[in-house]
């Protein structure tokens, strides 16, 4: 019998592109059956941008990785799986195991679609589901690295994961299902309130400043959010605090009130907590995480990915 043409041969080549295609931004890899990366590369041709064109992005992008169209198979995760990208995926329930996530990847249909791409679902929480402790929630994306977490530390059963970025997202995980997870505008809100606004004319200039994030990590967990960052303002007009340390303390105010509402749902397994970011980022939430008496484990973002792609890559090569 000849080989589907969504699923590889199992004899063919082992190794598998993935492309992690966000609302702005992409990055893509190219990896062995062993885990080794063999090329990775990103760009800015997000959904924004490439809408209209993705079959001409993903080709440049599988050529920038040294393949041909059809060669590999290709695992797209992201928003290029929403209603507003290539194709519309449906979202998993959180009954449904991150293990086996491959199970449910979707061949990829669109007419400029290059051979054997398929699109990962990401999970939501629907009105009929939600209840007091979970609220309707989405993800596209974030499955994946949630899955690559767990399979970098198999030994923690159970766990919370934070995934800082624009749309914030933590998620209690445990024996391999997604409990509850929870969204954050952090991101958002603070490029948004440090560019316009009261808080925004206060930050034409900024200088780094650690004891500026740590009050602002405090006096979130001392006063609702709003009244917390108008304290921003008040201390710079008061002389309490520089116009210079304004950015830090803002940084350490929204931060800080998205860790004590976060950690207050994890209640035991919140003690310790894995954040998956860029380092710059991870060191921000490690630092806040510090100050709550929470111990913070970094992994690495592109090792999270990789270790998912690899899982998934195999159940796609499964007869």
């Amino acid at each position: 019998m000849a080989p589907s043409p969504d699923r590889p041969d199992p004899s063919g080549p082992s190794e598998i592109i993935g492309i992690d295609w966000g609302t702005t931004h992409l990055r893509a890899y190219r990896v062995g059956a062993d885990g080794r990366v063999v090329a990775r590369c990103d760009g800015d041709d997000g959904l924004l941008r490439a809408r209209g064109r993705f079959g001409e992005v993903c080709a440049e992008v599988i050529a920038r990785l040294g393949a041909r169209s059809g060669d590999l198979p290709v695992i797209l995760s992201g928003m290029v799986g929403s209603s507003q990208g290539w194709q519309a995926v449906d979202y998993l329930g959180i009954d449904q195991p991150l293990r086996l996530l491959g199970r449910h990847l979707v061949p990829l249909r669109a007419a400029d679609a290059p051979p054997r791409c398929h699109l990962v679902p990401g999970y939501a929480v629907m009105p009929e589901q939600a209840g007091p402790e979970q609220g309707i929630d989405v993800m596209r994306g974030e499955e994946v690295q949630l899955l690559g977490a767990t399979l970098l530390e198999p030994d923690a059963r159970n766990r919370m994961v934070v995934l800082p970025g624009t749309h914030s997202k933590w998620a209690q995980v445990g024996d391999g299902l997604i409990r509850w997870f929870a969204t954050y505008m952090t991101g958002e809100l603070f490029a948004c309130l440090s560019q316009y606004g009261t808080l925004g004319a206060l930050m034409t200039r900024s200088e780094d400043s650690p004891p500026a994030f740590a009050e602002g990590v405090r006096r979130a967990g001392a006063s609702r959010l709003a009244g917390a960052l108008f304290s921003c303002r008040a201390m710079v007009v008061t002389g309490a605090m520089p116009a210079e340390h304004a950015r830090e303390y803002l940084s350490g105010v929204l931060i800080g009130a998205e860790l004590h509402e976060a950690l207050g749902r994890g209640g035991p397994l919140a003690r310790s907590v894995s954040i998956v970011a860029s380092s710059a980022l991870a060191r921000r939430y490690q630092d806040a995480a510090a100050l709550l008496g929470i111990e913070a484990r970094c992994l690495d973002p592109d090792a999270v990915y990789v270790a998912a792609l690899c899982e998934l890559g195999r159940a796609l090569r499964e007869p």
